[in-house]
């Protein structure tokens, strides 16, 4: 066996890829074929590998030789590793995303010598196909996209209808849009389809043709197409080709969908140089609906980050000032959403400075959801507060509200609690972890109240009273506090807690709270918040208090 002579007949080319078609003479033997740039012939085509093949005199015949491509090499649809030419044979370098290529020995003529008939058609072909690219590559929307595709498609075919299917979720095919000749879009009352057929080639990945579906035995195979009057079929699979790594031109494969086409007219609904126009249509489409899926994600994911921006602007701003002062108490308190907005709350309430309300709740979840519920039991806290009978009547109030409302899993701890000027402290703990009161007189926990608000209609709630004395301070707090983990999954909790309140309990009500949220930070150092974290400080100064 020898390589390297050139044969008397020249071989000529004629090739046809995503950048049209065009004729070439092969004048050297190895002549090499891919889509890097130091390749005699370079093509483009998102099947087509950097050294795909190569063209070589082998004993005195051409040769065509796969060089191991990612999509292979076929001559006259057959799969090959070596082949030797023969004079009308076509080369296809990888499916319907590469390149073709038809051999000529000699003068005989080729194809892009045809008549001025078939020339016409071609050049209408060519034109739809590069007015569809051009407009592909705009930057539109999925919808636009979609529609571009299918009146290009059908320009191509002459297909009646067409349509795309795009998988969802689990890879299940969702019907998308549907087009007829004329760039008329279907409705679903106007358009009738099986799913036999798009739900087949999406599965195998192979383009399927069916002709003439009404003279033959395919009628019992596909009735459900028959029964819709449907002659001619033609839906292809859209496989989008992604970029695993850009500088080595490596590429993955991930089948998003079919396009699908079909008339009721007789006669072949498809030539051969229409489906390789096809062919190379859903390639590029695939891309480009890919592509516009990703944007539209991407504004959808800009609006959506936009829109929790304000929603934690407003939950800012429906909280209080963070320090409340009258002549005989102080407060603090902050918050640490464990998301953007969280569904812990707290706010200060006023009774004409005679005595100092105070609420800090823990919605169950996270998110939007908690955020709007908290924001609710806010406003419920405020409205109500004027001519209050006792704490306990206000929260079992809250609680029938949120139960009529019918929130399903929708719950909230909290607790409530009144401050009079001479040290009296009325309260109720709804399901909330008691608040710590810690002073001269030691450590006392405040736990009377009642469940969690909103579980149960007519459940009873109860209040106490608890005297504090000057210097007396009460730290009320959500479990982010106490439930934060560390790295080793260990809690925080209330003794570590403690601890912290007693170690700084000569600070201000604002520095309590940084002290005890700097303690929690340290604590779980290298690990992500799992909660909303949430703590108020009340620090009783006395009736003498200046």
């Amino acid at each position: 066996m020898t390589t390297g002579q050139i044969p008397l007949e020249p071989l000529r080319l004629d090739v046809s890829d995503t950048q049209g078609e065009r004729p070439v003479v092969v004048d050297k033997s190895p002549f090499a074929i891919g889509r890097r740039e130091t390749n005699d012939l370079r093509l483009a085509g998102s099947e087509v590998s950097r050294e795909h093949a190569i063209l070589e005199v082998v004993d005195g015949a051409w040769t065509v030789r796969d060089l191991g491509s990612r999509y292979g090499t076929s001559v006259n649809e057959a799969p090959i590793t070596t082949h030797k030419l023969m004079s009308g044979d076509r080369i296809r370098l990888g499916r319907g995303g590469g390149a073709d290529i038809l051999c000529f020995f000699g003068s005989e003529t080729s194809v892009l010598s045809r008549s001025m008939t078939g020339a016409r058609d071609d050049l209408r072909q060519i034109t739809a196909l590069l007015e569809g690219f051009r407009s592909l590559g705009s930057g539109r929307v999925l919808q636009e996209v979609l529609a571009l595709v299918l009146d290009a498609a059908i320009e191509l075919s002459g297909a009646e209808r067409a349509f795309i299917m795009l998988a969802g979720d689990g890879d299940a095919l969702e019907f998308k849009l549907a087009r007829g000749r004329g760039k008329v879009t279907l409705t679903d009352a106007t358009f009738g389809i099986s799913r036999k057929i798009p739900e087949e080639v999406f599965r195998v990945g192979q383009t399927r043709v069916v002709a003439d579906l009404l003279d033959g035995a395919l009628a019992d195979v596909h009735q459900g197409t028959v029964a819709l009057g449907i002659r001619n079929v033609v839906c292809v699979p859209l496989n989008a080709v992604l970029y695993v790594d850009r500088a080595e031109a490596n590429t993955e494969d991930r089948r998003i969908g079919v396009l699908y086409l079909d008339s009721r007219e007789k006669g072949n609904l498809l030539t051969e140089s229409t489906r390789r126009a096809l062919d190379t249509l859903a390639s590029e489409a695939s891309v480009a609906i890919q592509n516009a899926q990703l944007y539209r994600e991407k504004l959808e994911k800009s609006k959506m980050e936009h829109e929790m921006r304000i929603a934690a602007e407003i939950q800012q701003a429906l909280m209080p000032k963070p320090l409340a002062s009258l002549r005989f108490v102080e407060a603090a308190a902050a918050s640490i959403p464990c998301r953007s907005i969280g569904g812990d709350f707290f706010d200060y309430l006023d009774f004409d400075g005679k005595a100092f309300g105070f609420t800090l709740g823990d919605v169950a979840g996270k998110g939007p959801p908690a955020a709007l519920l908290s924001a609710l039991m806010q406003g419920m806290f405020a409205s109500h507060v004027h001519g209050l009978d006792g704490t306990a009547s206000l929260v079992s109030t809250a609680n029938k509200v949120l139960c009529k409302r019918g929130i399903e899993s929708r719950f909230v701890t909290l607790m409530f609690g009144i401050l009079q000027a001479n040290g009296s402290l009325t309260y109720t703990n709804a399901g909330h972890n008691p608040p710590f009161v810690v002073g001269p007189s030691g450590v006392r926990r405040l736990e009377e109240g009642g469940p969690v608000v909103g579980l149960l209609e007519f459940a009873p709630y109860s209040e106490a009273t608890v005297q504090l004395v000057p210097g007396d301070i009460v730290v009320v707090f959500s479990d982010g506090v106490s439930e934060a983990l560390n790295a080793e999954e260990e809690e925080f909790g209330d003794d570590r807690l403690l601890a912290a309140i007693q170690a700084a309990n000569a600070q201000t009500a604002e520095g309590l709270v940084a002290h005890v949220f700097d303690v929690v930070s340290e604590f779980t150092r290298g690990t992500a918040q799992g909660d909303d974290i949430t703590a108020m400080v009340i620090r009783y100064r006395g009736t003498d208090a200046v």
